[in-house]
């Protein structure tokens, strides 16, 4: 049978009947990728988030003042809200309870026409089935007309219809659901400290509300430990209070009981205090931050702007409270404005020669800009970038009108924030003469690749990965130990530079940023291409040490600063090599934390032997000179390998990589079917961002109030 005559056959039994209708939630489950980005730590919290939008839309439509996040020790979460309360009434087009309708139909809600929401941040009707399709249950409650009525669903699927269960003194709606574990493969355990963020981002963008979360896992803690967290929080969070926006001071209350562990937001001065909560670790130029607040043809636009003496922008969008991190055009809007206004107003009072850039305008900047219109227009369910047209010339006209009218109101701050700009341009000016000449000396003189730098024979990226390595001594038992088919090694000499506290120009300077630079091959600054990435893997591995981990910290304000896309996408790696081994005659083990040992330790000597009066030996010293880990007990001597057999086991404390041989390095840290890895994520990038400026930047307060708070807690800082 020819190709041709398979082919007509196969065409042949290719019918109607190969065709699968999926019908209600069914499309969820088979996709939720689709409905939630992925079934990963994101997609789980997305769900949160979408029963968390729901109570917001109520707030902002002024129903809603009180918003309660819970989790429970069983898994599941519950939001509520005191709002109007979904309504329980029949649905004529459905025949089912609104309340039913709404957790059971995709694209079914008050959000669309002349609908129960004027703005919202739903577009798509399918937030709250979304959550009912992914969950092994959902529970609902809605106070309304001085009852309690109650639903109750098993993976999308009502259990009984909606029924009244008791009398209610106020209105409101409670969504409780426990996430699916078929669909979470990973996890389903919520992170309190991403919910605390989220609710605390949207309590500054929706001014007037309480928004409480209260961590019901967490009533099992120790008092003291609890106690530290108090201490902690408050002080981290008093500077937020300390500025007057809106013509009320903001409050945020935290709580930490021996009880439930509760974070209570609340803030009048909206995204005002939220500005001055993200700059509490930099030193502000203008303070307090600019801020305006107007509506024009049916479009609330709120915009806060501080500058600081940072050499980064920081600019938050947001469209119906939703968070837009890919931007869109009201952040085409912003930005055009700025660079306008700025521009203007200096050639209006003669204070730069040359036009400004947005880069220039830009470094140093903290805003906050959010709008809020009938009709968002998202791209993706996931809404990360808002597509409305018209609003950016909205936010544009608004931006441009009020920042002319605080520069010519603010003649000093006015003048600072320029000098800012004009040494940006400056600097940028620098930097790219200085990236240039070495882009195109490595380009042109073939010297593409530092002399340093053990390339891999692979030319695969997606096979080859590259081990960014402490210390001269390290890298060589490094090259010697790998699999150089595959792995590179590029040895570091002491610690780079800070990046925190550097502009690009002084960071060029630094010949081992620039062999990491040229190493990776994606260059730097506007220039980034992350498509020539040569190693798919970048492995950070230093010594188990105090220096160590500043080596390491450093590195990785290097990556998150310059090329936070090589984190958000996966490439960046913590390499981790063994604290010990432990050693009885032909029996050897690894351990790579002091319980790890203890418990190889106690498993050798057995349940009837005492662990304690180990020796612990150095690299420098000789293992077969301890004679004293056996005084007490017989040993014997193996004839063929020599080795001793008594009944202790030798420890070996390893304080460096490079007292590692070769051998050792790659069995324990660098074996693709041993090592062990830690993927660098970024959970929040807000607050990776607030932690590397107040570990890492030039404000001294905030970062001896953080090590003074946790000193209690490190142990074993240089073991």
């Amino acid at each position: 049978m020819t190709d041709e005559e398979k082919k007509r056959i196969k065409a042949k039994e290719y019918d109607a009947s190969q065709i699968t209708v999926l019908e209600g939630l069914d499309p969820v489950r088979k996709r939720p990728g689709m409905y939630i980005g992925g079934t990963g730590t994101d997609g789980l919290h997305h769900l949160v988030w979408e029963i968390l939008d729901n109570s917001i839309d109520e707030a902002m439509a002024g129903f809603c003042n009180k918003i309660t996040i819970t989790l429970h020790n069983d898994g599941s979460v519950s939001v509520a809200d005191n709002g109007r309360g979904i309504p329980v009434d029949k649905v004529k087009s459905t025949g089912k309870s609104a309340l039913e309708t709404v957790l059971t139909v995709l694209h079914a809600g008050g959000k669309f026409g002349d609908g129960g929401y004027k703005v919202s941040g739903g577009l798509h009707g399918v937030g709250a089935s979304v959550v009912n399709a992914l969950s092994v249950w959902v529970k609902a409650e809605v106070r309304k007309d001085d009852k309690k009525y109650f639903i109750e669903f098993n993976r999308g699927i009502a259990k009984s219809e909606i029924k009244a269960i008791g009398e209610a003194t106020d209105t409101g709606t409670t969504i409780t659901f426990l996430p699916d574990p078929e669909i979470f493969t990973t996890t389903t355990s919520f992170s309190f400290q991403n919910i605390v963020n989220r609710c605390r981002q949207q309590a500054y963008l929706t001014k007037g509300v309480m928004i409480v979360v209260l961590d019901e896992r967490e009533a099992q803690k120790k008092v003291e430990k609890v106690e530290t967290e108090k201490s902690e929080t408050e002080e981290d969070e008093t500077e937020v209070r300390t500025g007057r926006a809106g013509g009320d001071e903001d409050e945020e209350i935290i709580e930490t009981e021996t009880g439930p562990q509760q974070y209570s937001f609340y803030f009048e001065g909206g995204i005002s205090s939220y500005v001055m909560h993200l700059n509490k670790n930099r030193e502000s130029i203008n303070w307090p931050p600019m801020y305006v607040e107007k509506e024009q043809n049916g479009v609330m636009v709120e915009l806060a702007v501080a500058y600081t003496n940072d050499y980064r922008e920081h600019i938050y969008t947001f469209a119906n409270n939703i968070n837009t991190p890919e931007g869109g055009t009201h952040l085409t809007g912003f930005k055009t404005a700025l660079t306008r206004a700025l521009n203007d107003y200096s050639k209006k009072n003669n204070l730069t020669k040359d036009p400004l850039t947005g880069e220039d305008v830009r470094e140093g900047i903290t805003a906050v800009l959010s709008v809020k219109l009938t009709d968002p227009q998202f791209e993706g369910q996931t809404k990360a970038k808002l597509g409305n047209t018209e609003v950016r010339t909205i936010v544009d006209n608004v931006t441009a009108e009020s920042l002319n009218i605080y520069l010519d109101e603010h003649p000093t701050e006015a003048k600072r924030i320029i000098e800012k700009c004009s040494l940006s341009a400056r600097a940028r000016l620098a930097a790219r003469a200085a990236r240039d000449t070495i882009i195109r000396k490595g380009a042109l003189e073939g010297m593409t690749l530092p002399g340093k730098l053990a390339d891999c024979s692979s030319r695969d990226p997606k096979r080859s990965e590259i081990y960014i390595v402490e210390g001269n001594s390290a890298g060589g038992s490094a090259k010697q130990g790998r699999d150089r088919s595959f792995q590179a090694i590029l040895p570091l000499r002491g610690k780079i530079l800070n990046v925190e506290r550097a502009r690009l120009d002084r960071m060029l300077s630094s010949e081992e940023i620039k062999a990491m630079i040229i190493a990776m091959g994606v260059g730097i600054g506007e220039e980034i291409n992350y498509a020539k990435l040569r190693y798919d893997r970048i492995v950070i591995m230093t010594d188990a040490d105090v220096d160590g981990a500043h080596i390491r910290t450093l590195l990785l304000t290097f990556f998150f600063r310059h090329f936070p896309e090589l984190i958000s996408h996966g490439h960046v790696y913590i390499a981790q090599p063994p604290l010990f081994s432990v050693a009885k005659g032909k029996e050897k083990h690894w351990c790579y934390t002091e319980a790890e040992r203890d418990a190889i330790v106690a498993q050798m000597m057995g349940p009837k032997k005492a662990v304690s009066g180990l020796k612990v030996v150095e690299k420098d010293e000789e293992i077969e000179g301890t004679e004293k880990n056996n005084t007490d007990d017989e040993e014997n001597i193996d004839e063929v390998t020599h080795e001793r057999t008594g009944s202790k086991p030798v420890i070996q404390r390893f304080k460096g990589l490079g007292e590692m041989s070769a051998e050792q390095l790659w069995e324990t840290t660098m074996n693709p079917e041993k090592r062990i890895l830690l993927q660098v994520t970024i959970d929040s990038a807000e607050k990776a961002d607030e932690t590397f400026t107040m570990l890492m930047g030039d404000q001294v307060p905030p970062r001896k109030k953080f090590i003074q708070t946790r000193a209690k807690t490190v142990q074993n800082l240089d073991t």
